[in-house]
Parts: C-alpha cells; structure tokens; sequence
C-alpha cells in the first residue's frame, strides 16, 4: 500500500483570549491533516451477538468499535473485575475475613463458606475471581467497607474517577438489583446495578494498565487453580479459572465472565500483542443455550482490531512552523525608540498524563489545529500562554500543547525614557 502525506491549510481570523490578552488583535487558526491514504480501506462488518459491545484501545481509552456501547445494560459478574481492584488497592490481603450470615447466604455460585468461618482474604480474591463464587464476594465486600452498602461507595468512586460515566454498582457480586438513592438535590432517584460496554471495557483497561496493583490482579486473574483452606484448617477448597479467552488467543491478559437471568451471557477481557492493548466488553451476549457466543464475539473483536489498527505516535505528526513564529509585542523596552519588538515562543505539556500514542485504522488520520495570539502588549511574562495546539483524531481531542513565551519583555516606563534620552543626548 502506498501512503501519501495530504497537507490542508485553512487560515481562520478571530479573537482568542488568554488571560488579560483578550481584548488583543487577531488570532490565526490553522488545522495542518496528515498522514491520511489516497485510498479508502473497506473494514468489514462485524455481526455480534452481544446486545452491547465494544472494543477498546486500552493505553488511550479510544474506541474502536461500538454496538451500543453506550447502553447502560445489566453486567452480572463482570462486576467482580471492579470487587477485585477496590479490594487490591485498600486492604492488606494477609487480613482475616469472617463470614457472616448474610455472605453465607448468597445464591449460588457459591464457596459455601459458613458463618462465623475465617478466611485469609488473599484465598477468598482467587474464589472470586477463579469460580466466581457470590458469597465470597459479600464477604469480601463486608471486610473492606464494612458494609455491602459501603463497599459499593467505593466501587463507584472508583469509576468515578478512571473517568465511568454510565456506571453504577450496587452488589460487589454482579447479582441483579436496583436501589433509591438521594440524588444531589435531595430526589428519591431509583437505580439499577448497571454499567455500559464502553465503561467496563475502561473499567478493564485501568485494572491490567493503570492501577498500582495491576500486577496483582493480573496474577490473580490468570492463575489457572488455586487450593486454600479455613483459617483453622478444617476445610479446603480448590478453584479452577473457567476464562477460556486465557488459551483462545496468543497475549491474553485477562477477563471476567458474567452471567444472570436478567444480564444473559457478559464478558470483559483484555489483550496484549506487540506494544498494542485491546480491551473488550460484551453485554447481554446471548441467553441459554448460547455460552458460547461470548467466545466468538470476543475473537471477532480482538482479531478485527488486531488485523486494522495499527499504534501511532501523536507527536510523529509536524507541527506547522506558524506556531514557532515570535510574536510581536507593542509598549516594549527596546533599544531606541520605535524598536519593534518580539517575543519567541516554545510549547509545554498541558497535561503530564496525556496520550502518547493511539491506535488508528488505514481511514483515519492525526490532524494538528492551533490558536495563538498575533500580538501582545508589554509586560510579558516567560511561560505566559499565548495559545494551544491540538492533536485532533476526527473531531476528538487527544492531545494539548501550549503555546508560551520564552523570555520576559519589560514595557516601556520613565526610567527607560530617561535613559534612551541620555544615549540620544551623548550621541
């Protein structure tokens, strides 16, 4: 295939404030597209099962393929990959954990653990995860946030904060359920135990990616058996990891299947190939007789964005020479009167956590848009923002630069006026 380097300039006059600069001048914005192929590429359909599906970039969170991924659907016990990471970043897995009536009672698939029985919590992580057994889950649950109804607090502020926007988790063991809740002006709010296919496919990339414990859950997850016993020895247990994806595909990772009368057949898992992460998240995957359907969705998937995408590096895209051009500043100190001055400038990151590099297919391409300031009026400061440059894939942001002064420019005052007066007069 042969590739073609497009360059599209479009120059657009308008205001662009940047602090106490906004009433200043004109400001050009340019959009500079590269990268982009003289031929279109066809991708192929996909036909999936899942009601809700996504496939997902897992360094950058881009999606690459959506089928409802948006649709806040019931997850099962795909919940139990956020039980997981809550409990691997708040508790001391040596701790002990004693049963209580109520984690004792949950519906199969259980552990059967009894209560009043204790348990080390590290041995109940792999009953969880490995079987996927609901009463460890309470337990668990129970240990780290003192209650069910506590734990969930925290489940939800973690998605909250990895950036889950359609996601609420009322059971730490994925069973279906729905809850009031008091809403920020003080209405009685019913919610349902839910997330979307986008969410928990970004659930999945923080777990194997981001968290500080992702070694630890990815130890937990791809252990294929685990034997443990009571605390006092009475009993013993042995689990066996039912994630087939593990020996489906070369670079598995990890994953979760689900499963409840309301939910259908769910699975999240995740994929390493090269230096290429892909999450996938399927929702309401088929009922019985159909357990198998959540395999050939998931390879479908994984294959499809094995075989068309490809990493880029955001900053392999040339950033325009406009946006080194100096800026001129008027009112400045120079050396006789009437000087023109200006200013050089250079770019920072805006944000140290920003994406580096994102997965694009054949049709898509990295385009660059900048703002930035044609003048300025003295003082000015080093490091003082006079504008952005954006790394744009379609019409999302991926990236942000800004644009700064490099030096300090005095403005002209008396005491420069004498002495520029003083040269004059010796001359």
């Amino acid at each position: 295939m042969v590739f073609s380097v497009v360059v599209v300039m479009s120059l657009v006059i308008g205001g662009y404030a940047v602090g106490k600069e906004r009433e200043l001048g004109l400001v050009s914005e340019e959009t500079v597209a590269v990268a982009s192929r003289n031929v279109q590429t066809e991708l192929p359909p996909l036909k999936l099962y899942a009601q809700g599906a996504v496939l997902m970039d897992a360094k950058s969170g881009r999606v690459l393929y959506s089928k409802n991924g948006e649709e806040q659907l019931p997850m099962a016990s795909t919940t139990k990959i956020m039980t997981l990471i809550v409990t691997l970043e708040r508790a001391n897995l040596d701790d002990i954990v004693t049963v209580s009536s109520y984690a004792a009672s949950m519906p199969n698939v259980q552990l059967h653990i009894r209560e009043g029985e204790q348990y080390r919590l590290r041995d109940l992580l792999y009953s969880l995860m490995l079987e996927s057994h609901n009463d460890s889950a309470v337990a668990i649950a129970e240990h780290v946030g003192g209650s069910v109804e506590e734990f969930a607090v925290l489940m939800n502020q973690k998605a909250q904060e990895i950036g889950c926007k359609d996601t609420w988790f009322i059971t730490p063991n994925g069973l279906d359920a729905t809850a009031e809740y008091s809403n920020a002006v003080g209405e009685k709010e019913l919610k349902k135990h839910s997330t979307t296919a986008k969410d928990l496919a970004r659930i999945m990339a923080y777990c194997v990616l981001e968290s500080p414990n992702k070694e630890q859950f990815l130890e937990i997850t791809r252990t294929s058996s685990y034997s443990f016993m009571d605390v006092e020895g009475k009993r013993s247990f042995g689990c066996t990891n039912h994630n087939a994806f593990l020996s489906m595909m070369e670079g598995a990772l990890s994953g979760k299947t689900g499963f409840t009368n309301k939910a259908g057949y769910c699975y999240v898992g995740a994929l390493k190939r090269d230096e290429r992460v892909y999450t996938v998240a399927l929702l309401a995957c088929g009922w019985p007789n159909h357990k198998t359907y959540k395999w050939s969705d998931t390879r479908q998937l994984m294959e499809y964005g094995l075989e068309y995408y490809a990493l880029h590096d955001l900053e392999e895209t040339e950033i325009p020479l406009e946006v080194y051009e100096p800026i001129v500043v008027l009112d400045a100190q120079s050396g006789k009167i009437g000087g023109e001055v200006s200013v050089s400038v250079g770019l920072v990151e805006e944000n140290e956590q920003c994406v580096e590099q994102v997965l694009l297919n054949p049709n898509e391409k990295i385009t660059i848009t900048f703002e930035k300031i044609d003048e300025l009026k003295a003082p000015v400061k080093k490091g003082q923002e006079v504008g952005k440059i954006h790394y744009m894939i379609g019409e999302e942001k991926w990236k942000t630069m800004k644009v700064v002064t490099m030096t300090e420019i005095a403005r002209i005052d008396l005491r420069w006026c004498l002495k520029i007066l003083v040269k004059y007069w010796l001359i």
